[in-house]
């Protein structure tokens, strides 16, 4: 019978002994390196936040000294996921008068504040999760309130997007597919997989977290060059004493603000509602193209709250090859599954994507899938006065016969835009031994057509002060006094036409637009045929 109480005794000093996790208060990271250990064992440098510590040879009892030191893992769960939050903080703290002011601003505040954690509630835990997995510091949990104000949805004017808020050639290289069905950018799981690799590999090049957050902001070369200049110049290379622009001074103290205030909400008479420490949401495999309104409907979820959950999907289908999961509020995914599998009316999904084999204009391309001009552009976003390009691919309505989409289509997918060639009656004096071929040359048409406009053969030459008809491309807006075509909100012209020669040109002023004007048929403008 003394066997038990002395096992007893061992499990307890054991236990006293594996409490070597480090302490994070007041959010600086401790410097004390642990014992090396399998787990640590040719690690540089101290070890991460979160890392198990295990001792090696015999057990002994924890002393004071080694107390003050290191902290005591706590075995009393968080009560809440801003407690978790807490424990986990492991960068230094930022003290300056930015972060003074940036914590009024946000104190004074509150329906802000409630505002921003309230939609965070949805994503919150998972951050949590996959920063602890990594053992990254907590504090990056906040980065999207600085960022987006953790809304997925957000699209900066500089084209970045999501909560992470990712520029397009940032997601194309942390692998968020961005086209014409869904954005990456804004897939909670895979925006915040990019943003932590992203993080990783900026603290990994500067080796401090500071710096780190400079250059997700700013870039990593402009901080690289900025170091560099402060080197040349024997001056300090720290956040703080690096030149930067007033948006990147600002962004290490915005987030220490915020840091702060979740840290010590009562200093700052701030409420924060709560956040269970508990997943929101799962994931749901999907095997079939569907509806975005039928799915919510069979999870049970309002269509606001599962487009909140699921924001990559641009337009009202999704497709299983690119999209295999969906997210769902933790108790409704049950639900889905079963409703998925008895669902009995029709096909889940009413939209499709078809592939345009050649350029071709909306009316034609409409006419083909058997829709209207006005819905084909209304669904697929198509401005006025432009051709749609081979290869391009557009929703249209799914047939009860069609296949869902392949895994090619719905991972490249791309609708891609030109705009239509309007050309114009130009009359020409030919040039001493001018012929079909140099004038052609000369104005970026064919030989062939020069002929066909004025009854020629190819081989034919022009007496000198001869006039040569031609139609040539010319800018629709031009035409109508305004100089450029907006397109998609761009100025640009419809199509550079080659450089008359000064003088030389005197055009009628119809356009293809005019065909039902009272000319005769030979004076007619029309529009020279498009290589295909």
């Amino acid at each position: 019978m003394k066997f038990i109480p002395l096992a007893g005794l061992s499990l307890l000093l054991w236990l006293t002994g594996c409490a070597t996790v480090a302490n994070k208060t007041d959010g600086a990271a401790s410097t004390t390196v642990p014992p090396a250990s399998p787990q640590t064992a040719g690690m540089q440098g101290p070890v991460p936040p979160h890392t198990a510590v295990y001792p090696r040879g015999t057990l002994q009892p924890i002393t004071a000294a080694d107390a003050a030191s290191r902290g005591v893992a706590q075995l009393k769960a968080p009560a809440d996921l801003w407690e978790r939050i807490r424990r986990g903080f492991g960068m230094p703290n930022l003290e300056s008068d930015l972060v003074v002011d940036r914590e009024q601003w946000y104190a004074t505040r509150p329906d802000y504040i409630q505002r921003m954690t309230e939609r965070s509630s949805k994503y919150l835990f998972h951050v949590v999760e996959e920063l602890e997995r990594r053992g990254m510091p907590t504090e990056l949990a906040l980065l999207p309130y600085i960022e987006s104000a953790f809304n997925p949805q957000a699209v900066s004017s500089a084209k970045a997007a999501g909560m992470w808020q990712f520029m397009p050639a940032t997601g194309n290289y942390f692998e968020l597919k961005q086209n014409i069905f869904r954005d990456d950018r804004r897939d909670v799981l895979a925006s915040t997989r990019a943003a932590l690799d992203y993080l990783q590999k900026l603290y990994g090049m500067f080796g401090d977290w500071q710096l780190a957050l400079a250059a997700y902001n700013w870039g990593e070369g402009s901080v690289s060059r900025a170091i560099a200049r402060n080197q040349k110049l024997g001056l300090g290379i720290s956040y703080s004493e690096l030149n930067m622009p007033a948006e990147t001074r600002l962004y290490v103290p915005k987030l220490q603000a915020v840091k702060n205030i979740i840290a010590n909400p009562d200093m700052f008479r701030t409420e924060l509602p709560l956040i269970e420490n508990h997943p929101y949401f799962q994931s749901v495999d999907i095997s079939r193209d569907i509806d975005v309104a039928l799915a919510a409907k069979l999870a049970n979820v309002k269509l606001d709250d599962f487009k909140a959950l699921n924001p990559s999907a641009h337009r009202n289908v999704i497709l299983a090859a690119g999209t295999p999961q969906i997210l769902l509020p933790w108790d409704n995914a049950t639900v889905f599954t079963r409703n998925f599998d008895a669902y009995n009316q029709g096909q889940y999904a009413s939209w499709t994507a078809w592939t345009v084999p050649s350029t071709m204009s909306v009316s034609t391309a409409a006419q083909q899938v058997g829709m209207s001009e006005y819905d084909l552009r209304s669904v697929n976003n198509i401005p006025p006065r432009m051709l749609i390009k081979a290869g391009s691919a557009l929703i249209v309505p799914r047939s009860a016969s069609m296949q869902d989409v392949s895994e090619h289509v719905a991972d490249t997918a791309q609708l891609s835009l030109s705009p239509e060639i309007v050309n114009r009656k130009a009359a020409i004096k030919a040039g001493k031994r001018d012929t079909v071929a140099s004038i052609a040359k000369r104005y970026g048409v064919s030989a062939s057509n020069v002929a066909d406009w004025n009854d020629l053969k190819l081989n034919a030459g022009f007496k000198a002060g001869q006039q040569v008809v031609l139609f040539l491309p010319v800018r629709m807006a031009a035409m109508r006094g305004a100089g450029q075509v907006k397109v998609q909100g761009t100025a640009r012209s419809t199509e550079k036409a080659a450089p008359a020669p000064k003088g030389k040109v005197a055009a009628s002023a119809r356009s293809t637009e005019t065909r039902k004007s009272s000319r005769s048929d030979k004076d007619k403008v029309v529009k020279i045929p498009r290589k295909k």
